[in-house]
């Protein structure tokens, strides 16, 4: 259950992770933050990264094989990152529809995919 549980506290904590990093972008470009100083798009950013940490470093305690996870320390990097895109591909389809995907960037996934799958060869 430890690895279900990491997977499911990693998905969350990359939602909250792209919309702080690019969730402004939608903000500024629908009007709502066009006229914020910078301090206030970090301080904004900061307040959504704030529930990313709340879910990741749990993620990483509970999926960590030296707190009796599944994981070593690559795997649950090389998860994290191969999550990240996913999420970040949906997200990003969602809020900035006029960015599509390319043949390159699909290919791009499935080589991580691939590397998931390489780290967890024995």
């Amino acid at each position: 259950m430890n690895g279900l549980y990491t997977i499911i506290l990693l998905i969350l904590s990359n939602v909250f992770m792209t919309l702080a990093w690019y969730g402004h972008l939608k903000l500024q470009a629908s009007g709502i933050s066009a006229k914020w100083p910078m301090i206030g798009v970090i301080l904004f950013s900061w307040g959504i990264a704030f529930f990313e940490y709340c879910c990741q470093v749990p993620a990483n305690r509970i999926g960590f094989q030296d707190n009796g996870g599944p994981f070593n320390l690559i795997q649950l990097k090389v998860i994290q990152e191969c999550i990240s895109l996913g999420v970040f591909a949906v997200i990003a389809n969602i809020l900035f529809q006029g960015q599509t995907l390319h043949w390159n960037h699909v290919l791009a996934f499935l080589l991580i995919i691939c590397a998931v799958y390489l780290v967890f060869m024995k």
